[in-house]
């Protein structure tokens, strides 16, 4: 059996891309395309299978997580979560994100580990890996959701909440824009992103997905990607 009939059994391989994290995949707001290291990953495993590339885009994590799980897509790219595995197949990291915390410029949290205190309420974007593993964690702070990713920093200044998290590069950009802000020093999190699968396809698609992975990152295919997209703060998975 032909790999690609595991993975693209409709003969279109049909990428979920998130936008909600823009060191990976992004829209340019001229064109409208899609573009990062997830797209090209997408598109370098077309070529290997000989199918066309279908890319299903969604601006929030939780659902391209869904898109996945339920089969409308066959591949995704995910930070690796319990939660998430239950129904998405993960490959070993190709990149690792650090996730940080922001506050107001006059907050008197000087350290990640003040955080978790009772009175703290952190804003998140719903469904994302920091709202997962944050709810894992966090165990005196409020968790907080916004709507998705891009709304963490304009929702935290707005309701006057005392943190919010995120991707460090993402905090750092809106920090320039809004200013009044800091980040707090360090990283609560170190984010394995991964491709993933459905759980319900056979092992063998699995492992070929892993495969592929390792491939592009020991070619220096992920290195090249994310030095192409000027992406930095994120590194390659050993």
């Amino acid at each position: 059996m032909p790999l690609s009939d595991d993975l693209a059994p409709t003969g279109v391989l049909r990428a979920s891309i998130n936008l909600g994290n823009p060191l990976l995949a992004r829209r340019d707001p001229g064109t409208s395309e899609v573009s990062g290291v997830s797209v090209d990953l997408a598109g370098e495993l077309a070529r290997e299978l000989g199918v066309p590339l279908a890319l299903a885009v969604f601006d929030k994590a939780i659902q391209s997580v869904e898109a996945v799980t339920g089969e409308a897509a066959d591949i995704g790219f995910f930070a690796i979560d319990p939660k998430r595995g239950e129904g998405i197949a993960f490959t070993a990291p190709y990149v690792l994100i650090e996730g940080a915390y922001l506050v107001r410029a006059d907050s008197p949290l000087r350290d990640n580990v003040e955080v978790d205190r009772p009175g703290n309420r952190v804003v998140v974007g719903q469904g994302s890996a920091y709202d997962l593993y944050l709810g894992r964690h966090l165990q005196r702070a409020e968790i907080v959701r916004a709507e998705n990713s891009q709304r963490v920093v304009d929702d935290f200044l707005a309701g006057g909440q005392e943190v919010a998290a995120g991707v460090r590069q993402q905090l750092q950009a809106d920090a320039d824009r809004v200013g009044g802000v800091r980040l707090l020093p360090g990283r609560f999190m170190v984010i394995e992103q991964a491709m993933g699968l459905p759980k319900s396809r056979p092992a063998r698609a699995a492992a070929a997905l892993t495969d592929f992975v390792e491939r592009c990152k020991a070619s220096g295919f992920v290195a090249r990607s994310l030095a192409r997209h000027g992406i930095q703060g994120a590194s390659v998975a050993p």
